[in-house]
């Protein structure tokens, strides 16, 4: 069985840690094993792992902004297939499916399990996942569903009404209040949306509804693709409908008040609350602290984007006002494949960066057009090369590289720097890309 991870979601929901760039499933809330903190989807790759699924066999679909991200905490080797732009769960699924038989080789009579990386379960919930491949013999053409037992009637999921001998009578899309009340009584389960079906399935229910050839003419077209989430397209369409249950922890986590409720304590990062607070929780990733006094029922969420004081049951209601105030789309921190950025301050005409490489790591070879940059390092060792010349580089040192110059930096070990951008116009799009020189490439190769 393939396993398709749906990683490509835009992310305000979790503002201010959040953003466009940085997604829900990739902000670091839970410890580990090792008492390291991890993200959700570090979390569900771990899991899908311990249950026995190999890495090989699962493919995340994600979108360009986030595939930084994804290798920083998955590793270079992890495969991805990266939409062009974002269309929602029904083409990005598609594509996926399409990469697989296309690229990948893979056969048209495999089963493939379709997941979010964004809920949070248990251990015997991935195993669960796992065990869809006993439905595979009834799904030639057809779909198997995992359906969670509901503990209250929401109307954010879709409702799964158990039929004869392990069917789904019927579906019903994200009711109203009162429907899924209604539904609930009548013996309904929440669609968890994880999904397996035949490879074949897929594909020709995408012929059905998208003009194309093979995976390269629909990459080329999918910015032309009507919008469209799985659950409309397919599931609702869908006569064959296949349901295991679950009764276990399962959560969906798209709001701060329900990722405080699976967070390893009340706080995360520079924080301290009082013995009079209550139900209430800090996530902090600014340098300076946070003091809470006699608090209840409210999480604080700080970082470089912005600071979010909310009662939790308000804190699901946040959009609208965040749309107002980060209409940029945020990303003052992100995770790149080499480690991560963060904005220290922003001035028209200059910009201030905190920049931390994973020993072993380099930046692509690159040049700006519009800005000069200084590099300090402050600790670390590496290697600045700028236009083909090499100089080795420890803390104290300063490296200023002109507009036009090509550069990059290789970590030999952990290496902190602080990054000045100067110009009349500070840019994300003012970045063109070459060829790593061979200086570059033998110290990389020397290092890993």
């Amino acid at each position: 069985m393939k396993i398709i991870l749906l990683s490509g979601g835009s992310g305000k929901r979790l503002w201010p840690l959040s953003n466009d760039i940085r997604s829900r499933q990739f902000i670091k809330l839970f410890k580990g094993d090792d008492g390291e903190y991890e993200s959700l989807f570090q979390r569900m790759i771990k899991r899908l792992t311990n249950a026995g699924a190999d890495m090989a066999d699962i493919l995340a679909v994600t979108t360009r902004p986030q595939v930084s991200a994804l290798h920083n905490q998955a590793g270079d080797d992890f495969r991805a297939c990266v939409e062009p732009c974002r269309r929602d769960t029904f083409p990005a699924v598609v594509l996926a499916a399409a990469y697989l038989k296309d690229e990948a080789g893979v056969s048209s009579d495999e089963a493939v399990l379709v997941c979010p990386v964004d809920h949070y379960a248990g251990d015997d919930y991935y195993k669960l996942m796992l065990s869809l491949t006993s439905m595979t013999e009834r799904l030639h053409d057809g779909i198997g569903l995992i359906g969670i037992a509901p503990t209250y009637p929401s109307e954010k999921y879709g409702y799964l009404i158990p039929g004869e001998d392990g069917g789904v009578k019927a579906f019903e899309e994200k009711p109203s209040r009162a429907e899924a009340e209604a539904l609930i009584k009548e013996g309904a389960y929440w669609n968890s949306g994880c999904s397996v079906f035949k490879l074949s399935y897929i594909l020709e229910r995408a012929h059905e509804i998208i003009d194309f050839s093979d995976y390269r003419d629909l990459y080329m077209k999918y910015d032309e693709l009507n919008p469209a989430s799985f659950d409309d397209a397919v599931l609702a369409r869908q006569k064959k409908l296949f349901m295991v249950t679950f009764d276990g922890e399962w959560r969906d986590v798209g709001t701060w008040n329900m990722m405080s409720e699976v967070m390893d304590g009340p706080v995360k990062g520079n924080g301290l609350l009082d013995e009079e607070c209550d139900n209430t929780n800090i996530i902090n990733e600014l340098d300076v602290p946070i003091l809470g006094l006699g608090l209840k029922d409210l999480v604080i969420a700080a970082s470089n984007d912005g600071i979010l004081v909310s009662g939790k049951e308000r804190s699901g209601y946040m959009m609208p006002y965040v749309n107002k105030i980060a209409s940029d789309g945020g990303g003052r921190f992100a995770e790149k494949s080499w480690g991560t950025y963060k904005v220290i301050d922003a001035q028209p005409g200059g910009m201030t960066i905190k920049v931390d490489l994973k020993a072993g790591s380099s930046m692509k070879y690159h040049s700006h057009e519009k800005r000069d940059e200084v590099w300090t390092v402050v600790s670390g060792k590496g290697a600045a090369i700028v236009d083909g010349m090499e100089q080795m580089i420890k803390p104290g040192d300063v490296i200023s590289i002109a507009a036009g110059c090509k550069h990059t930096v290789i970590a030999l070990t952990d290496l902190h720097i602080i990054e000045t951008q100067v110009g009349e116009e500070v840019s994300k799009s003012d970045k063109n890309v070459y060829e790593m020189p061979e200086i570059a490439m033998e110290i990389i190769s020397d290092v890993r």
